[in-house]
């Protein structure tokens, strides 16, 4: 049976300690037997790299010299595709990885803002000035060159390449033949290069030159390969990339449309055998049919059956099936390809909101770019899966993929713990390369159970207009062929109500909550959803703004002129049952757009409710709050450190979904409060040190305590890894968070403490953080410094197993260790 990444997670509690050796085993090199149906391989591994130039063919190992790149198919590249090419002058890199963030900070005199324009942010500032882009022809190219792992019995079927995402303008070489170039740094994509290949003993060379010069966001993008890419061998007769699409519905149909492709030229004679497997692995239902198949052609079978008494997937029980096709010519099995779905049913009601399964739900959604300290864009699955369980220990329900397609093993992972997705596309157009993203698109991500919405656009500049609407319709059109099961919005900013409005099932909202109700009389039958909310600033860990240092405080006090605070938006959404929801901009910082500070040197975002490195800010535990319908919480801020400050006041807040909090200051009572709903409690408090502690009450019991104590100097570090138990994969991550404690294990809240990692055993350090937004430290380094009291480092495994020692030291403090077990 094939493996891959729809029916594994392996960092997910239950399953990854039994199938990570079934993993490794698939991902071996293919062997001279006979093939099996089908093989797909991640080739994350063996990859040489190098900058090359985007402006100096000299620099760019002579591609485009002369202009006889294209004259003649397998000689134009050079000698840089001939096997015996002397790479000793690359560097070893393992997929994924984003150059980009391995690139210093510049401040270049070409950056630019007006200050007489608010919305003229710094551009530089916007992309987190890395040095990328047409001013930047030494670091905006990057070449990838690695052995493909063909196999003589190769010769008998056919093999494709599949790219999750590279980031930019890829072009694909296959020993020295350009077999596509692709544009978009976010769709995934996928070529046969059957005829390219040698099946003997010859090697197979494969480069792929990334020019990052464009951009498409106004955000950090990163630069490389930075998602999976794949190496798929199939019979002759097969189920095409994204091939099958399954229907299901909560009384048990289920329909699918099964794509067959010959690639011969005899025609086949097919016996399609699709079996539903239930969330334990055992057969439940089955159907199957006849497909004739002329050479070189291309049919779809309709196949149903029904599931007695399905397990519906849901946000808090994300049941999964798996929907097992296997293609026969005979009795000789040609092909055995796997989706992963879920029974469930989505329904917007402009009136009552959205429901899942016919049960009301609202959403509580987060907005995302790919980003996270040490790793850039480059985001390991298991690194993927750890920030959806700290949303998920958040409250958020839903995630929107701000403002692109998404790493497909994302979207897996989505499904796996049962969070809602709006998927949204690049570019909001018509033209014929962004329909065709879009189309892959919804191929690709149709058969996910979290999928609930396609999102065409964001703040589009025509989205008010009648052009607008012409593009939206014809990107409407596309969507519904593929996908005639799932409602379409767009997140608008302005326009609502024209242009592209007719278009839409489902009217998205980016701030603006004065217009909701205009646009309800306007159209009281369309659904609302706020895709973009809030907008607040926070900086971890500081309680006061300060432009001169470019932070902004932690108490949810402060929003851009277009945004709101948390307390604010969510108190207006939460009290009108029609709105479907909102996502808050955003769940983690991100690096770039550093509003309000859009200038040197602030390099990162101040907008989420988690810091870069997924720390939680001091809102996290407001959501939390109001979130969390089945925990309680009771969170105080700020720390309580304030030398020099003593006898004068301290706004003390208390973040709880509690009847009530008393707030006591070295043992004397300041009072009881209630939080009001969907907001918080708040004491002004004449500072002394020592412990400031409250009690939070239901039904006349106290049943948590939350403290601030006033902390000492610096006395030791610890160490704190998300897991201790990691599989031997290659790809497995631990998320040590390190922290600054006194001696008695209070946290030093504001300790800048450099700290040093080394690392002994089957692990490697792939990055470094600390959530600072103005921190120019590297992320690709063996040291960081606290910021806060804070830092991160990222440990991920090697294929083989064994006892991995991460040991910490800082100056004038012992040294600290966690110990990580990998099998």
């Amino acid at each position: 049976m094939p493996i891959d990444r729809r029916t594994l997670i392996s960092a997910l509690p239950v399953a990854g300690a039994a199938i990570a050796p079934a993993l490794a085993k698939a991902a071996e090199p293919a062997s001279t037997a006979a093939p099996a149906p089908r093989q797909r391989i991640r080739l994350d591994d063996g990859w040489r790299f190098a900058l090359g130039h985007a402006a100096d063919p000299d620099r760019d190992f002579g591609f485009g010299e002369f202009q006889q790149t294209f004259a003649k198919q397998g000689r134009g590249v050079g000698r840089i595709a001939a096997p015996d090419y002397d790479d000793s002058g690359w560097r070893d890199v393992t997929l994924p990885h984003d150059w980009a963030v391995e690139l210093p900070f510049v401040d270049n005199a070409r950056f630019t803002r007006n200050p007489a324009n608010k919305d003229d942010e710094d551009l530089a500032a916007a992309h987190g000035y890395r040095p990328i882009g047409r001013g930047f022809p030494e670091t905006s190219v990057g070449w990838y060159r690695t052995i493909l792992p063909i196999a003589p019995a190769d010769a008998q079927g056919r093999v494709a390449l599949e790219f999750d995402g590279a980031f930019r303008d890829a072009t694909v070489i296959v020993n020295g033949y350009i077999v596509t170039q692709h544009h978009s740094g976010y769709a995934s994509f996928g070529v046969d290069i059957t005829e390219f290949l040698n099946t003997d003993d010859k090697p197979n060379v494969l480069l792929v030159r990334i020019d990052a010069s464009l951009g498409e966001g106004w955000f950090y993008e990163g630069a490389g390969l930075y998602r999976h890419v794949w190496l798929v061998k199939t019979s002759t007769l097969f189920v095409p990339q994204w091939g099958v699409f399954v229907r299901a519905a909560p009384d048990g149909r289920v329909e699918a449309d099964v794509e067959l492709t010959n690639q011969r030229d005899a025609p086949a004679q097919a016996r399609i055998e699709a079996v539903v497997l239930d969330p334990a692995g055992a057969p439940v239902a089955s159907a199957q049919t006849a497909q004739a198949v002329a050479g070189w052609r291309t049919e779809t079978a309709r196949l149903a059956c029904a599931i007695a008494s399905p397990r519906l997937w849901s946000t808090d029980e994300p049941n999964l099936y798996v929907l097992r096709v296997t293609v026969r010519e005979g009795e000789a099995i040609r092909d055995i390809y796997e989706v992963r779905f879920g029974v469930r049913a989505f329904r917007f009601d402009a009136r009552e909101g959205f429901f899942l399964n016919d049960r009301p739900l609202k959403l509580k959604g987060v907005n995302n770019h790919q980003d996270h300290a040490g790793v850039g864009a480059a985001i390991p699955d298991a690194l993927q899966v750890w920030r959806l369980k700290q949303l998920k220990t958040l409250g958020a329900n839903a995630y929107r993929t701000a403002h692109n397609p998404p790493t497909p093993e994302l979207l897996d992972a989505c499904d796996a713990l049962g969070l809602l997705v709006i998927d949204e596309t690049r570019q909001m157009s018509s033209a014929p390369e962004p329909l065709d993203e879009l189309r892959r698109l919804v191929r690709r991500d149709r058969n996910h159970a979290c999928v609930m919405l396609w999102s065409i656009g964001n703040e589009e500049p025509q989205q008010g207009t009648a052009r607008g609407a012409k593009i939206a319709k014809a990107m409407v059109r596309e969507v519904r062929a593929l996908d005639p099961t799932r409602k379409i919005t767009a997140a608008m900013n302005r326009g609502q109500g024209q242009g592209i409005t007719e278009a839409l099932d489902v009217m998205g909202f980016n701030y603006h909550e004065e217009l909701i109700e205009p646009f309800r009389v306007q159209y009281p039958d369309m659904p609302i959803i706020g895709t973009e909310t809030a907008s607040a600033v926070s900086t971890r860990g500081e309680y006061a703004r300060d432009d001169k240092r470019a932070v902004v405080s932690s108490y949810d006090v402060d929003a851009p002129y277009w945004g709101k605070t948390a307390q604010a938006w969510w108190s207006l959404y939460n009290s009108k049952p029609y709105l479907l929801g909102g996502f808050v901009w955003t769940g983690f910082d991100y690096r770039g757009e550093p509003t309000p500070f859009n200038w040197w040197p602030s390099v990162s975002s101040n907008f989420g409710i988690m810091d870069l490195c997924g720390l939680p800010k001091d809102i996290f535990y407001y959501y939390q709050a109001w979130w969390r319908d089945d925990l309680p919480v009771l969170h105080l801020l700020p720390h309580w450190n304030w030398e020099g400050r003593e006898g004068q006041p301290i706004e003390v807040w208390a973040y709880s979904n509690l009847e009530a909090v008393e707030l006591f200051l070295n043992g004397v009572s300041l009072g009881r409060k209630t939080p009001p709903k969907d907001g918080h409690a708040q004491w002004t408090v004449p500072y002394a040190p020592g412990r400031l502690v409250a009690y939070g009450f239901k039904n006349g019991q106290v049943v948590l305590k939350a403290e601030r104590r006033t902390a000492g100097a610096p006395a030791r570090l610890v160490l704190a890894p998300d897991r201790t138990q990691l599989t031997a994969d290659g790809q497995d991550v631990a998320v040590v968070n390190v922290s600054v404690c006194d001696k008695a294990g209070v946290i030093v809240p504001k300790a800048a403490v450099r700290v040093d990692f080394g690392l002994t055993g089957p692990g490697r350090l792939i990055g470094v953080g600390n959530g600072d937004p103005n921190s120019h430290e590297p992320d690709k380094a063996a040291f960081r410094t606290t910021y806060n009291g804070w830092a991160q480092a990222l440990v991920q495994t090697r294929k083989a197993g064994g006892t991995i020692r991460l040991e910490a030291r800082a100056e004038g403090l012992p040294n600290a260790v966690a110990i990580l077990s990998s099998r």
